[in-house]
Formats: C-alpha cells, sequence, structure tokens
C-alpha cells in the first residue's frame, strides 16, 4: 500500500491485524522487511502492526531530497496523519529512534502511548567538545566513505560484528546473505545522505524532553551503536525509563534475541 506524503513523495506502508496498533519504524538501510520476526508475533496476539518503508528505502520512492532527520519525522506524522493512529506504540530500530523522537518534538505526543527504542543510535553519535565519548567525526566520515567505495564489501565485513557471532550468536550463512541483501535495497543516494544526517544530528535535549513511557533495549556488544555512546546515554537522559541490556547483543539484536525481544515487547506494552 501506498500514500503521499506533504512533499508528493509516495511511501509504502504495510499495516496487518486488528487491535490496538504498533507502528514499526526500520533501521539504517533495511526496510519494513526487518521486523519478520515480529510482525506475526503481534498480530497473532491480537494488534493492529503498521510498518513503513522510509523514503528512499524498500518499496518508498527515491526522491532526492528529504534525507534528514526532521523530513523523517515530518514523513511519519504524514502517515499517523492519513491512517488517523491514535494511541499507538512506536517500535523503532537504530536510526529510527531519531525519527521517532524527532517526531515527539515536532508534533507532541497526544496520539502516542508509548515509546520503545531498539539498539538507537540516539543521542548523539558525533563526538564534540560537550559530547567526549562520541566517536570522532574523521571516523565517521571514513566509515561513510568505505560505505560510498564499496557497500556490498563493507556490509559483508560488517556481518559478524552485526550479529555479534563471534559471542555465540547462532546465525545462520543464509540469514546473513538475506540482511545484506535487504541493505543492499535503498539507493546508495538514500543510505549516504541519511547515514550522514543521523550521524551528526544532537537529539540530546529532545530526548530528555519524551515524557511517554518508554523502553530501551541495548545490546553491550553492539558495534554500530556502542552501548556507552547510545543506549547508556539515553538512558541517563530519561531516568524513568525501562531500561534493558542484553548481554552479547549486538545491533541486531531483533533476530538473534527475538524471542527475548518480544517478550519484552510485549510485556511493555501491556504493562
Amino acid at each position: 500500500m501506498f500514500f503521499e506524503t506533504r512533499d508528493g513523495t509516495k511511501l509504502a506502508y504495510e499495516d496487518y491485524g486488528q487491535g490496538d496498533p504498533i507502528l514499526f519504524v526500520h533501521g539504517a538501510m533495511l526496510s519494513t522487511d526487518m521486523w519478520e520476526y515480529q510482525f506475526p508475533y503481534f498480530v497473532e496476539r491480537g494488534y493492529r502492526v503498521i510498518g513503513l518503508d522510509r523514503r528512499g528505502h524498500g518499496r518508498s520512492d527515491r526522491p532526492s531530497t528529504g534525507y534528514d532527520v526532521e523530513t523523517g519525522a515530518d514523513d511519519l506524522a504524514d502517515l499517523i496523519e492519513y491512517l488517523d493512529l491514535r494511541n499507538f506504540t512506536v517500535i523503532t530500530h537504530s536510526m529510527g529512534g531519531h525519527e521517532a523522537v524527532s517526531y515527539l518534538a515536532r508534533y507532541g505526543d497526544s496520539r502516542v502511548a508509548r515509546l520503545a527504542l531498539v539498539s538507537a543510535l540516539l543521542p548523539f553519535m558525533k563526538q564534540t567538545d560537550d559530547n567526549p565519548h562520541g566517536i570522532p567525526e574523521a571516523i565517521i566520515e571514513a566509515t561513510l566513505a568505505r560505505v560510498r567505495r564499496e557497500r556490498p564489501r563493507w556490509l559483508a565485513g560488517q556481518a559478524q560484528a552485526y550479529f555479534a557471532t563471534h559471542l555465540g550468536n547462532d546465525v545462520s550463512p543464509a540469514l546473513v546473505e538475506s540482511v545484506i541483501a535487504q541493505c543492499l535495497t535503498p539507493s546508495p543516494w538514500a543510505v549516504l545522505h541519511s547515514q550522514r544526517a543521523v550521524l551528526n544530528t544532537d537529539l540530546r535535549k529532545e530526548v530528555a524532553a519524551v515524557t511517554v513511557p518508554t523502553l530501551i533495549v541495548h545490546g553491550d556488544a553492539d558495534f554500530s551503536a556502542p552501548i556507552d555512546v547510545t543506549g547508556r546515554r539515553t538512558a541517563e537522559l530519561l531516568p524513568k525509563a525501562d531500561y534493558k541490556e542484553y548481554p552479547g547483543a549486538g545491533h541486531g539484536v531483533y533476530i538473534t534475541h527475538q524471542e527475548q525481544l518480544n517478550a519484552d515487547l510485549l510485556a511493555f506494552i501491556q504493562s
């Protein structure tokens, strides 16, 4: 299914089941397909699940503009308005957390019941004078340069760290290949511009201003979003949030720890 945003971009979304709605916001380079192990779980338990393909990703249009965090939040707002979603839960992964928090800052929380941040890149990735624990800009730019030079090779080299297979997480070669294939579907333009925007966007004030019940889930072996830069910092800014660390989990926790994650998400929604 498709709808048009305020700037005329056609975005794809999926909508399954009935009941209290859950809006899933996918991570970097991925699409709604990443939630393969979450969608059936929640539909079978009486929930309506909705997933949006970010512009430039999945089945959505590939415009030349709109890959900043603010436009991502506006796209979410347009879908929420289009479907008239109310009293819903937002579940995000990776850079999806930026869009959800930006949405709350720009549009308020009157429609949102709760927020789950899974392996989020929040609150601020880049190292600055007042963010000494961040990642140096030179490293960020070097990484983006490697992605630009040869994205398939870079993805293949990241697979072990993404799933933290070196710590015993059992992921088949076929599944690894499937995720790499998903990460090769977005336009190179969208990947570069959205990644740079997220890595350079400071949302510390916006995170601290979140008032809806929040669940933070982060693997302590997350290479893509190092926990000392992201999960633990976000938990410090939201001391009332429910914070869960998964020992030995990487960025791909939605696959490697799917049973634990699904159970924790369900318990959070039901609470």
